[in-house]
């Protein structure tokens, strides 16, 4: 009976850890995955060190500045010898926003200068995530992760407005804006 009740929890154990077992990727592993790669680049920005004078906001546009805790960031950079890695890293990306859980909120761009893609986790006030998926056929792609409690997309639209306005001024943050551009 000793042996019969340690073989059941030795099954129950291995059955919990084989169900708490995800094979999918997440931007999250692949964040950690790649941020020292070569190729890559990679920046977490605490919304402080955006340097926005809280004085000068609305009321609204306070509420989505404290909504948000950190800016994730990682891009591959396109050079002469890396094209066919950067399609397959590309690629990556694209499948894990393909996951149900991402929520396309828009798309834009052509296939001629690059496209962009804005995705979220949550929905109406209660959004954890957004994610800003970009490529540029001159410099490579990059995956902007704002990280926060309850954001609203619509009053982060309107706080970007003062975030284009703020001192950006620190080297790495400011090779991710001119990215973007």
């Amino acid at each position: 009976m000793n042996t019969s009740i340690k073989s059941i929890i030795t099954m129950l154990i291995l059955v919990v850890t084989l169900q708490s077992c995800n094979q999918d990727q997440t931007l999250q592993t692949y964040y950690v995955d790649n941020e020292l790669a070569a190729g890559f680049t990679s920046l977490d920005v605490p919304v402080s060190m955006l340097q926005i004078d809280e004085e000068s906001l609305s009321e609204e546009e306070l509420e989505a500045y404290e909504s948000i805790e950190k800016l994730s960031l990682i891009a591959f950079v396109l050079d002469e010898s890396n094209k066919e890695q950067m399609d397959v890293e590309y690629a990556k990306v694209l499948t894990i926003l393909k996951d149900p859980k991402y929520e396309e909120l828009m798309r834009g761009g052509n296939s001629t200068d690059g496209k962009f893609i804005i995705k979220c986790i949550g929905d109406g006030d209660n959004v954890d995530e957004f994610i800003l998926f970009g490529n540029s056929n001159n410099t490579g792609f990059g995956v902007i992760r704002v990280l926060g409690d309850d954001m609203n997309f619509n009053k982060i639209a309107k706080l970007a407005a003062v975030l284009q306005d703020s001192d950006i001024e620190s080297s790495q943050l400011k090779k991710f804006s001119e990215f973007f551009k």
